[in-house]
This record gives C-alpha cells, sequence and structure tokens, in this order.
C-alpha cells in the first residue's frame, strides 16, 4: 500500500497494556540512571504498562548492558527492552570505546533478535549535560519502547 502509514500517528496515545518490557540499568553515575530509571518507570506506569509485566535489573557500566540485553531477548519473554546508562566524559579514550561499545551491542540485540530496544544510554561531556537530560529521556525511552513494540506487533 503505496503512502499508508500505519506506524503510531502524531499525537496519537500511546497504551502499554499487555506489553511485557525489561529494563537494563549501569549503575555507574548511579543518581543519574537512577532519575532516568524513575522518569522512565513512571512514563511506562503512564502508558498503562503493569507494574508486574515490567522487569528491572541493574548491571555495573554501560559496557554490561548489551550482554544483559541479550540474555532478556534470548528469553523471549519481552515485547521491548529499554537501555539506561550515563557515560560522561573523562580525559581518556575510554569514553569513546564505552560510548561506541555499548551503542554497538545495544543495537546488535535490537537487529539480531528483532525486538525492539529503547537506547537511552546518556553520552555526554559533563554531570550538568547528563542531569538535564535525564528526566526527559527516560520518559522518551518508555515512550520509544511501547510505540515500537505497538508497531512489530501490528507488521506481524
Amino acid at each position: 500500500m503505496q503512502g499508508a502509514d500505519h506506524g503510531q500517528a502524531e499525537g496519537a496515545a500511546l497504551v502499554g497494556e499487555g506489553l511485557r518490557i525489561g529494563i537494563v540499568r549501569a549503575r555507574f553515575n548511579d543518581a543519574i540512571t537512577r532519575k532516568l530509571a524513575e522518569a522512565c518507570l513512571a512514563e511506562l506506569e503512564r502508558l498503562e504498562v503493569d507494574d508486574g509485566d515490567i522487569r528491572h535489573v541493574s548491571v555495573p557500566g554501560a559496557l554490561e548492558i548489551p550482554v544483559v540485553l541479550r540474555a532478556m531477548a534470548d528469553s523471549g519473554d519481552y515485547d521491548a527492552l529499554i537501555a539506561l546508562g550515563c557515560v560522561i566524559r573523562g580525559e581518556t579514550y575510554h569514553f569513546e570505546l564505552v560510548c561506541n561499545e555499548s551503542g554497538a551491542g545495544v543495537t546488535r540485540v535490537a537487529l539480531d533478535h528483532g525486538l525492539p530496544v529503547a537506547n537511552a544510554i546518556l553520552t555526554v561531556e559533563n554531570e550538568a549535560q547528563a542531569w538535564a537530560r535525564a528526566e526527559e529521556k527516560g520518559r522518551d525511552a518508555a515512550r520509544v519502547a511501547v510505540e515500537m513494540a505497538n508497531l512489530l506487533e501490528d507488521l506481524s
């Protein structure tokens, strides 16, 4: 159907009722990632995702997120996954390594499993930038997960 758009219409209500969501949160920069998680969980609740349908686990840092996402994806128990983390630039190349590898791992899980993975691993220059983005990006991750899970269900 040429020109048809069966995705989430701009401004249409997102509904997460019945969706099973997995969240993996890195503990590195813990206060910031907790804020990401709080905003994400509050938005999932607002979108009617039942608390019993959410599994929230934590890992040491951003590099560990993809392996746990993969285990969750392998289980077949989830309609969408969410990655929450925060990487703040330091004085060495380690920042680029962590950003690039964690991002590539998250994308690989999504593509290998055909499963939506909302990537809310913040990659920022400083802590102030992280705090300025944490709440909004946590909410965004929840909305992306719900929208993409519903879209893929519609496409199947």
